[in-house]
């Protein structure tokens, strides 16, 4: 799930930087001027906060790890920095520089990929190794990439061109290139795989037309218009779990659903009405017609639209089924979630079902600092990191850490968890049916 910087906007006045939602789309991340919120996403009357970190502030990239206690926070303070936390125990698991900003982190339950501008690094996430530095990768700024949640082939997917849309598709587990697919004429904008990581969606600069491919292959299944205007800002691409439904927003107030349906020719065949004439004409007319005209003949349109009250602010949507029913999710720099029913059948405008404030208004804020005021409360020792609260009451925190750049250009390793718990095996995050599960990797 994307995760988009919003720091700019309206709703980073009132402390709203970044959003993102988690593999499956169980969880939402919101990244603040004071911290960082997980919200559960699983009912549509209620959104439950349940956790507030205030680790670090000005929190630009946060990612959560399905429904695991393991969440990554960089911020803008330390930039270069990636911390990696148990959220539950209020610990930190380990921390990693590098060499320059890091732009986006991308997780599945066997890989941690963290982009750079000029460079990826892959870590193993079980024992937070670093595998392998892919250096001097085509400039990137946005660090634009999409990481399969199928831990099974762990497919990364970034831009191959930093002047028109060519995707390199990267196996994170086997530390190989897979295919390079000529996706647009114009510098990539967004991708997202879907559930499997058999599929990958794309969107280039321009924003009007988004193109489907398979994977590994990289043949073009589907193609869809999303509308006329030039230039419009992707900010989010998001298959249905089962991605019969590929999702897209932008700085434009629409956000549109595309179905992913083959056309066979005899379903024509069986209903011969003048829809389908005319559709067999028009069809017929694009072989004579500039190549530019046919291709916009034969995209498919939205299945589904959804109008938001808002223009030119940034968001991000995903589809998810929650009580049973498919939902379109969108969080929004003004630091809201909305949550609209979809008709998977006949399509159509979508209904806004409720709407989510994702943190306190100006006036409350003030009200619970008034509160906390009258309270007389003794103030909370300063949160500790992991290698602290794992030393005698005693001893006081080392200040050693454990330095030095791998081999191959890798990430400078800060304060990490012991040694000899990584000598018996992987980040054990305690929690009952949690991540890493053990042995549980399938070939």
């Amino acid at each position: 799930m994307e995760s988009r910087n919003v720091s700019e906007d309206p709703g980073g006045q009132r402390g709203f930087i970044c959003a993102s939602f988690n593999q499956d789309t169980t969880s939402l991340s919101v990244g603040t001027k004071t911290g960082y919120r997980l919200f559960s996403v699983t009912a549509v009357d209620k959104l439950d906060c349940i956790h507030e970190g205030v680790e670090c502030p000005d929190v630009y990239i946060v990612e959560r790890l399905f429904s695991s206690s393991l969440v990554v926070v960089v911020s803008l303070s330390m930039p270069r920095r990636m911390n990696v936390y148990h959220f539950k125990k209020g610990t930190e698991i380990c921390n990693y520089s590098y060499s320059n900003n890091i732009l986006s982190v991308k997780l599945n339950r066997q890989r941690l990929v963290v982009c750079l501008e000029e460079s990826i690094y892959i870590h193993n996430i079980r024992d937070m190794k670093l595998l392998k530095t892919l250096l001097n990768t085509p400039v990137n700024p946005s660090g634009l990439c999409a990481l399969s949640v199928n831990h099974g082939n762990s497919y990364l997917a970034y831009p191959g061109s930093a002047t028109i849309g060519e995707i390199t598709v990267y196996d994170a587990n086997n530390l190989s290139t897979v295919t390079l697919i000529q996706a647009h004429d114009s510098p990539l904008a967004a991708l997202t795989f879907n559930a499997s990581g058999s599929k990958l969606a794309s969107a280039s600069e321009k924003g009007t037309v988004i193109r489907v491919f398979g994977v590994p292959e990289g043949q073009r299944l589907f193609e869809f218009r999303r509308g006329m205007k030039r230039y419009v800002s992707i900010s989010s691409l998001s298959f249905s779990a089962d991605a019969q439904f590929l999702c897209a927003s932008s700085n434009t107030e629409t956000v549109h659903i595309f179905k992913l349906e083959q056309h066979s020719p005899s379903q024509d065949e069986e209903s011969p009405t003048w829809s389908a004439y005319v559709g067999k004409m028009f069809t017929a007319a694009s072989t004579y017609l500039p190549t530019h005209v046919s291709d916009m003949m034969h995209q498919d349109r939205a299945f589904a639209t959804v109008r938001l009250n808002m223009f030119g602010l940034k968001n991000i949507c995903a589809l998810a089924t929650i009580q049973k029913l498919p939902r379109l999710l969108v969080a929004s720099s003004e630091g809201f979630l909305s949550i609209y029913n979809v008709d998977p059948q006949d399509g159509g405008e979508c209904v806004l079902v409720q709407k989510h404030r994702l943190f306190e208004s100006t006036e409350e804020q003030e009200e619970e600092k008034e509160e906390e005021n009258q309270e007389d409360v003794p103030p909370q020792p300063a949160s500790q990191s992991y290698a602290a609260t794992v030393a005698l009451p005693s001893t006081p925190p080392s200040s050693t850490t454990l330095m030095g750049y791998s081999e191959d250009g890798g990430a400078q390793r800060g304060e990490v968890i012991p040694e000899h718990e990584f000598a018996e095996g992987p980040i054990c995050l305690d929690d009952e049916n949690e991540f890493p599960p053990v042995g549980n990797q399938s070939n």
